[in-house]
């Protein structure tokens, strides 16, 4: 695996690597103390912003030499590292310009070397022991229960009681670096900067010969690391990494060209899993030592993308998209074989021969030379023909073609006409009937002629569909079909295909990215599907299928979909050809350790805020607008064709586990007040990891929804009920109190309104009264005016008559008292006062210059008589009445438009 700066975002170099106990690396790097869990990485710069030359990890503290500082880093309850120097008290001590490249324990201490000086650190006392040589220090080493450094031009010495002591000041150790010492039984193995590895016994030096001696001594090199087997791992500044076995045998030399980023090694370090870290110039490599899965990565681009191999008389061949290639067992580059420049679709080995399916038809392969054995079209693949071991039918780009064996030469024989489609995949049903598929046209069943000539009869299947990348396979004398939408088994007797439910499985949950079956020579079946690369094969104690799963994805496999291949080396080994070389794998040795998950950060952030780490080991309590949580977890697992998948469950919001995903964090948003668990677990390949993490927290209700708020609500409740009730019952109070008062002025008002019924009545009873009086009145005036008239008349008849008796003079007498006005006045006045009283005194108090005569005209008036009928009232003429009319008008000075009438009588 290549890690570069981008990728880890840090310093492209790294000085020094070290691992704790939860398999967590930690590197020394340009800016600051780098940290990869396994998914993520994690950079901490130093407190004084200088380069970190050196990393130790000693039980839990992460201990780290800089410029003119040292001191441990220590995880917090966040899981957040914190810095402690240790430089303090002995800061007077510490040179100027000073840096700290290397750290070793040694029991209850830890060393701490720069070029000049190495502070001894009691871990349990926390004092420190200087030792301070004449010279530069080289390097410092800790073998068995000794600590040894060696110095420029004065030799090699070992610390005893925190002083030095002087071993060795033979030239050996003046004029060459040691990079190195390690234990080798009761001898020590120094490894020289450019002169190659040495062994000190018995205080003599002597060459420990390696097959590396001639490289060694050419490069220069910089670090090395004893290996968990006993052999050595040299890195070099410029000629890669040599990993050397205890014998001194070369176990690999690895450079750029064969895979790492860069040849400048810094710093290496091998960690539990047997996987080496190489810290280089140019960023970070992960060799997997002991791994299964070996690649062959071809950085030139001469062989192109492997579409299928071959293991053929002690030869691998790969065929490519630029041609077939070869190599011998033991060597290390692949050939090229003239006249195969191409397309190579096909290996096929038969009976001692290998054919080559090639765009340009098909070739016959012999000592390492291509022989053009048919080249009408491309060619796909080869079947041998049932019950016919000399006879080889060949998928072609036009259909199919029958080769024959005739002296033991292959040659083509002839074309099977009456069927031109592309045949891919095709699979022997009988004698001479043929199964093919076709990507975009579906499966066909051909039978052919007794002599293979020709197709007499061809049918298209209506079910399975077509499907992209689809494929066809026999395996185990049944006929199998993938495409999308499953695994289909054909049925001879019914002649058809039937879905397998059970093998199904494996194309759901979007898995299916290509449907090419390949089976092998120990009766397994292949596949590759989206996250896994797939097989099958019969169990000893059951006829089922039992399936197998390598965690190797797609994306990794980098293989050409629909066109995977998968070749068997040996009974456990195979070759997986990809778009840029190919990968082997050890099946047998694919073992899954039983690895731990981890929770390595739980964060919380408010609404568009940053996030903000928590504590790990404690139960968390988060306020109620913290309700959005992720969680980041992993597994430490390095190896670079194994990928780790993850499952939760939150419960509170879930009732189910999460599907399996290689994501490795979550994050769960405006969660709801109350209490959770969250829970994670992962598997790699089938093996789920041994322990479960869990965290539990409470998202804490808002203040005006606690318990606390809610007592005060339901205290502030009862008082508002209180104060509602009492303010209800003033209200219905002064309700009652307004009904009653509305009631009794209702009372009041029908009273009056009865009052004033009776009233009315009344009134028009008195109006009836006075409108009966007046008529009365009227009547009884009318009357005086008739008596008058008439006594009038009798008394002008009298006066006429010639005879002058005295009788007659008494009765004009008479009828001149019985006509008196004054007397019809009084009388006229008594009456007109019981019928409208206090008209005469109102009329006289708004004229008061009105005289008895206009106040009798206005009572007159006031009756509504007319002139002429006045006029016998006051026994005068109407013209009289007339002036006096006018007069009365004009002493009650009525306007012009106001009549007299009208006025009178609104009085």
């Amino acid at each position: 695996m290549k890690f570069s700066p981008t990728t880890y975002k840090a310093g492209n170099q790294n000085w020094m690597i070290s691992q704790d106990k939860n398999k967590f690396l930690f590197f020394a790097n340009n800016e600051g103390l780098l940290e990869h869990n396994g998914t993520d990485w994690l950079l901490y710069p130093t407190p004084n912003e200088t380069i970190i030359r050196s990393v130790k990890i000693i039980q839990d503290k992460i201990y780290t030499g800089c410029y003119m500082d040292f001191g441990y880093w220590k995880r917090a309850s966040n899981g957040i590292l914190e810095y402690t120097s240790l430089t303090p008290k002995i800061k007077s001590k510490i040179l100027d310009d000073e840096q700290f490249w290397n750290i070793l324990e040694f029991g209850k201490w830890v060393v701490f070397q720069s070029l000049n000086q190495i502070f001894i650190y009691d871990t349990q006392t926390e004092n420190f022991q200087i030792v301070n040589p004449k010279n530069p220090i080289f390097k410092a080493y800790v073998v068995g229960k000794s600590i040894y450094f060696q110095t420029v031009s004065n030799g090699l010495f070992e610390i005893e009681n925190g002083k030095s002591k002087l071993i060795s000041k033979e030239s050996f150790f003046i004029q060459n670096k040691i990079v190195a010492l390690f234990k080798k039984g009761n001898s020590l193995l120094m490894v020289t900067q450019f002169n190659g590895i040495y062994e000190y016994k018995d205080k003599s030096v002597q060459k420990w010969i390696t097959d590396s001696d001639s490289n060694l001594n050419e490069s220069s090199i910089y670090c090395a690391q004893k290996s968990s087997t006993n052999g050595i791992i040299l890195g070099t500044v410029s000629n890669g990494i040599f990993i050397i076995d205890s014998n001194g045998k070369t176990q690999y030399h690895i450079t750029q060209n064969k895979g790492i980023s860069n040849n400048t090694a810094l710093s290496l370090f091998e960690d539990g899993e047997q996987n080496l870290w190489v810290g280089l110039d140019n960023g970070i490599n992960c060799i997997n030592l002991a791994s299964p899965i070996r690649s062959y990565s071809d950085e030139t681009g001469i062989l192109g993308t492997v579409y299928c191999s071959a293991l053929f008389q002690n030869n691998l061949y790969i065929g490519t998209n630029q041609g077939l290639f070869f190599k011998r067992t033991g060597e290390d580059n692949f050939q090229f074989i003239a006249g195969t420049k191409g397309q190579v679709w096909s290996l096929f080995v038969y009976d001692n021969t290998l054919l080559c399916g090639h765009d340009a038809g098909t070739f016959l392969i012999e000592n390492n030379k291509a022989f053009p054995i048919f080249n009408e079209s491309g060619t796909w693949k080869f079947e041998a023909k049932p019950e016919n071991p000399n006879q080889i039918v060949q998928g072609n780009y036009y259909g199919l073609s029958l080769l024959e064996r005739i002296n033991g030469r292959w040659i083509f024989k002839n074309k099977i006409n009456g069927f031109d489609y592309s045949s891919k995949y095709f699979e022997w049903l009988s004698k001479n009937e043929i199964l093919v598929s076709h990507e975009y046209k579906g499966i066909f069943k051909l039978k052919l002629n007794p002599e293979n000539s020709k197709v007499i009869q061809f049918e298209t299947f209506k079910s399975p569909k077509k499907g992209k990348n689809a494929g066809l396979t026999k395996y185990n004398n049944k006929i199998y079909y993938c495409n999308k939408e499953g695994f289909y088994v054909f049925n001879s007797s019914k002649n058809s295909f039937s879905r397998d439910a059970k093998l199904s499985k494996i194309t759901e949950n979007n898995e299916y990215i290509s449907g090419k079956l390949m089976p092998d020579n120990s009766n397994r079946l292949w596949f590759f599907s989206r996250n896994y690369i797939n097989y099958f094969s019969y169990g000893k104690l059951t006829p089922e299928l039992e399936h197998y799963a390598i965690p190797i994805p797609s994306s990794l496999t980098n293989s050409m979909l629909g066109y995977e291949n998968i070749t068997q080396l040996s009974d456990s080994q195979y070759l997986i050809g990809t778009t840029d070389g190919y990968y082997s794998i050890n099946i047998d040795e694919l073992i899954f350790n039983n690895y731990l998950v981890h929770l390595t950060n739980i964060s919380t952030n408010k609404q568009n805020e940053s996030l903000i780490s928590i504590p790990l080991a404690t139960d968390g309590n988060f306020k109620f607008d913290e309700n959005n949580i992720t969680f980041s977890y992993t597994v430490p697992e390095y190896n670079k064709y194994i990928m780790a998948e993850f499952q939760y469950l939150l419960k509170g919001v879930q009732n189910e586990w999460s599907e399996w995903s290689g994501k490795s964090t979550v994050n769960f948003k405006n969660l709801q007040p109350g209490t959770y668990t969250f829970s994670v677990r992962a598997k790699i390949g089938n093996s789920i990891t041994e322990n479960t993490e869990k965290y539990t927290f409470t998202i804490l209700k808002p203040w005006y929804l606690t318990n606390t708020a809610l007592v005060i609500y339901t205290i502030l409740l009862l008082i508002m009920a209180y104060f509602i009730n009492k303010a209800y019952q003033k209200y219905y109070y002064k309700q009652q109190e307004k009904l009653i008062e509305e009631n009794n002025r209702l009372l009041e008002i029908k009273e009056l309104e009865t009052e004033q019924e009776l009233m009315r009545i009344k009134n028009q009873q008195l109006e009836q009264d006075f409108e009966n009086k007046n008529k009365e009145l009227a009547a009884s005036t009318m009357s005086l005016i008739k008596k008058n008239e008439l006594l009038a008349m009798i008394k002008d008849d009298l006066k006429n008559s010639e005879s002058g008796s005295k009788s007659l003079k008494s009765v004009i007498s008479t009828i001149n008292k019985n006509i008196n006005e004054e007397d019809t006045w009084n009388v006229f006045v008594d009456a007109f006062n019981n019928a409208d009283k206090d008209f005469l005194k109102k009329i006289k108090n708004a004229h008061p210059s009105l005289t008895p005569n206009d106040l009798r005209l206005t009572a007159y008036l006031r009756l509504n008589l007319s002139s002429k009928e006045i006029a016998p009232l006051l026994n005068i003429s109407v013209r009289s009445v007339e002036i006096k009319r006018y007069r009365l008008r004009k002493k009650m000075d009525l306007p012009h438009e106001k009549g007299l009438v009208e006025y009178i009588l609104s009085i």
